[in-house]
């Protein structure tokens, strides 16, 4: 998929299929990469609360992680799905 197409998808789509396609690939370095901006795209989304409790906090983290398609959060991880998607699809 080219990159103005992907430009056009949800946050969420993206999201869904940056998940599916690291899955797949057993690619856990990626789903690492996102784990570790997700505290820097709460502060960006005005989170900034939680921001700092992610870094401490690996429950917290990982339950981000999780929920990393919605909302503010993933308009902030938008690039790093569209990167991820370019790559591998």
């Amino acid at each position: 998929m080219e990159r103005n197409e992907l430009e056009r998808l949800s946050s969420k789509e993206l999201h869904d299929r940056a998940m599916d396609t690291a899955r797949h690939r057993l690619d856990a370095g990626f789903l690492w990469s996102v784990a570790r901006a997700i505290p820097v795209a709460e502060a960006a989304s005005g989170h900034l609360e939680r921001s700092g409790a992610d870094v401490v906090s690996l429950t917290s983290l990982l339950s981000d992680l999780v929920h990393s398609g919605e909302g503010d959060v993933a308009e902030a991880l938008r690039p790093l799905y569209i990167d991820y998607l370019e790559q591998h699809s």
